[in-house]
């Protein structure tokens, strides 16, 4: 079997999830399969560290300058690949030029993965109106057209993808569960420790679950922690909290330190139907129980009631904190539980066999 080549580019760099968790991690396995992968991002992590500081405009204008002139001087590498995977996008900004040139120019098979439901017009919690505008509007679905296979982190995108004709394999997002693995004897007595783990956008998520915290605090004691929120201070009445920067240094242990996960979704949101469900999966590779919204992907991760609980409104959510805070046995069942799940569904040699099946029979079918 003839090794392929192939160029792999996304938008962020590999400290982003997206492409870290949907490409990079799986480039020693993929070789495995003959597939042998140059991965290409268009931001350098500095400029995706400051991209989300609207003071910063300036300098991000220019690495955005800087990044679409890199990604043009690859133009010539299409003609010496077998096949062009694209990760979201090749180019933050702009028209799908890079991708119209491998398909349309250089003939190049393209398989695209998609994890976020990018075809929605979802405007900028940063940048507005200004970011819809130079992202170019209806992007997502030229790539779509573009592409011989989509990669689809949830079935809403996938539901998406065959409405215009195109096949869909859907893959969630994982984590190596070689990495992400229980911590060993955390303290019975130790106070409990309820987590999330997010960004600045997903944030608000959390803070509708804040009065059911607050409610909790009254009658049971744990502590809180949050990584990521964006925000210099966190206050939960009652409750002491620890409000952490993502740090990928520390990514593992901020999970499997928890005693409760919580993975709160707003329902009849579209963006957040389309999510690849990857807290889930993370909180079950650690083996830490769980509380989440029964919402898209998320609702089919799992077993509820054996593996997590699931919970809609704010009595639920409490019901639910309430009875894992006051069992620490129920914690460990359901902790194990998840993790033999997670075991199970999630092998990333499985998923690697998967993304390189994909390719393979994309290249094969544009010979």
């Amino acid at each position: 079997m003839r090794p392929l080549k192939v160029l792999a580019v996304a938008t962020y760099p590999v400290k982003a999830a997206c492409t870290r968790l949907r490409i990079a991690q799986f480039l020693p396995l993929l070789r495995t399969h003959q597939v042998r992968v140059s991965l290409s991002s268009f931001l350098s992590d500095a400029a995706f560290e400051r991209l989300y500081d609207r003071r910063r405009f300036a300098a991000n204008a220019l690495s955005i300058a800087g990044a679409l002139l890199r990604r043009l001087l690859q133009v010539p590498r299409l003609a010496f690949i077998d096949l062009l995977f694209v990760q979201r996008e090749a180019m933050l900004v702009g028209p799908p030029l890079f991708e119209w040139l491998a398909r349309r120019v250089f003939r190049r098979p393209l398989v695209l993965d998609l994890d976020d439901a990018t075809f929605l017009d979802q405007e900028s919690p940063v940048y507005g109106r200004l970011a819809s505008l130079l992202k170019w509007r209806g992007k997502t679905d030229r790539l779509i057209d573009y592409a011989d296979v989509v990669i689809c982190g949830s079935e809403r995108i996938a539901a998406h993808v065959r409405g215009r004709g195109k096949p869909a394999v859907i893959l969630p997002t994982i984590v190596d569960t070689e990495l992400f693995r229980p911590l060993p004897g955390r303290p019975a007595d130790a106070l409990p420790v309820i987590g999330w783990v997010g960004s600045h956008s997903t944030w608000p998520y959390f803070e509708r679950i804040i009065p059911v915290l607050e409610r909790l605090a009254r009658t049971h004691r744990f502590r809180v922690r949050v990584v990521g929120t964006g925000r210099d201070s966190v206050t939960i009445r009652g409750v002491e909290v620890e409000n952490l920067r993502w740090e990928q240094s520390r990514e593992v242990d901020d999970f499997r330190t928890l005693d409760i996960g919580v993975y709160p979704l707003p329902p009849n949101d579209p963006w957040v139907e389309g999510k690849s469900g990857l807290k889930a999966i993370e909180y079950l590779s650690v083996g830490v129980p769980y509380v989440a919204s029964p919402v898209g992907i998320v609702n089919a991760i799992g077993e509820p009631g054996r593996t997590h609980l699931l919970a809609t409104t704010d009595d639920e959510w409490y019901e639910a904190l309430s009875l894992l805070l006051r069992d620490p046995q129920a914690r460990r069942t359901m902790g194990a539980a998840g993790r033999d799940y997670a075991l199970a569904h999630f092998r990333i040699e499985d998923f690697a066999a998967r993304i390189a099946a994909q390719i393979r029979d994309a290249a094969v079918a544009t010979r």
